[in-house]
């Protein structure tokens, strides 16, 4: 396993991660993305910590906290050997204030995280997303008094725009609060409107991305090629529903390029996709899913080898796409202006 720096924190992490929303499977939309309980999320985290994989992502919204329980299950009596992460924000309760980034939710929140996930403290807090009612001292003076009381060990930001993030980090900076030292956000080879402006806000600021679905929700794991039937499998059957949308020529391309690396290395098409992810830039760990086992060690595969220039290159320009406004102007000054990656 390699091990890379999170942002501008002292803490390591596992270049994967395994993300537990497939723990639990409550509710129809979470039910489409797996229902992984007892034993068998047990057996997925023995394999996990087999392989060096000791990073745990879930929140409390996954399958209305039960992943978070049945992860806790699972990591019982050996909390000591991994770091997990959660997040909060999202409704979690019919009345007015069981929602958003207020002092008064996220200190019932993380609580509540606690007593599901059977542990004193979390070791990286998400803001799931940004609340605009929510002042961003609010949040912040709130996650700062939650570090210092030990409860939280680093906290996060998921799914901000730019200007979300900037504001925070500079409010974190002149009121000396506790700094969001990750980004978690939706990056893919069929989704690379993280390069726009989140890469390069996340090099200059310090702050380490956690990739979620680098398999383009579900997309990209060699299962839709170009001309085979789509009536099967979890996107068919409605797995698609609350995703990222993604044209389906583009979608082709990227599989027919995959497709051909994966042949020629002896590799699967997911593995492909996943080894892209985790060479980009600012990309400090990759959020991989898994139904079961077999999923999980398929996925693992991605570890230990990497693509080539040239393969990367084709990859790159697969799956690239004209950006939107001001992003496609500041092409024409690049010399001043210059980008992290190939757009």
């Amino acid at each position: 396993m390699e091990y890379r720096q999170l942002g501008r924190s002292g803490l390591k992490v596992p270049a994967l991660s395994l993300g537990t929303g497939t723990f639990g499977g409550s509710g129809d939309f979470f039910e489409r993305w797996g229902s992984t309980q007892g034993d068998e999320a047990r057996r997925m985290v023995d394999i996990c910590l087999e392989h060096g994989l000791n990073f745990f992502d879930t929140a409390d919204v996954y399958s209305a906290g039960r992943s978070e329980e049945v992860l806790g299950q699972a990591l019982k009596g050996r909390r000591d050997q991994a770091l997990i992460s959660s997040k909060g924000t999202f409704t979690m309760g019919s009345g007015p204030n069981d929602v958003g980034s207020s002092r008064y939710h996220l200190t019932r929140a993380v609580e509540a995280s606690l007593r599901r996930l059977e542990t004193d403290h979390i070791d990286l807090y998400f803001m799931h997303g940004f609340d605009a009612l929510t002042p961003v001292d609010e949040t912040l003076r709130a996650l700062d008094d939650l570090i210092s009381s030990g409860k939280i060990g680093y906290i996060g930001a998921s799914n901000f725009s730019g200007w979300h993030l900037m504001k925070a980090l500079a409010t974190s900076e002149k009121y000396g609060l506790g700094r969001y030292v990750a980004y978690q956000g939706y990056y893919s080879l069929i989704g690379r409107d993280y390069e726009w402006e989140l890469m390069p806000l996340a090099l200059d600021q310090g702050v380490g991305t956690m990739v979620w679905s680098p398999l383009g929700w579900g997309r990209l794991t060699g299962k839709i090629r170009r001309g085979q039937d789509t009536s099967q499998g979890r996107i068919a059957a409605g797995g698609a529903v609350g995703g990222p949308p993604v044209e389906d020529e583009l979608l082709f391309r990227v599989v027919d390029v995959l497709d051909e690396i994966a042949r020629q290395r002896g590799k699967t098409v997911a593995q492909v996709a996943l080894n892209w992810v985790l060479r980009r830039p600012s990309v400090a760990n990759v959020v991989i899913g898994a139904r079961n086992e077999e999923q999980l060690q398929q996925n693992l595969g991605a570890l230990g080898w990497e693509l080539s220039s040239e393969e990367i290159g084709r990859l790159d320009d697969a799956s690239r796409k004209e950006p939107v406004y001001p992003y496609w102007h500041q092409k024409g000054f690049e010399s001043r202006n210059p980008k992290p990656t190939r757009w």
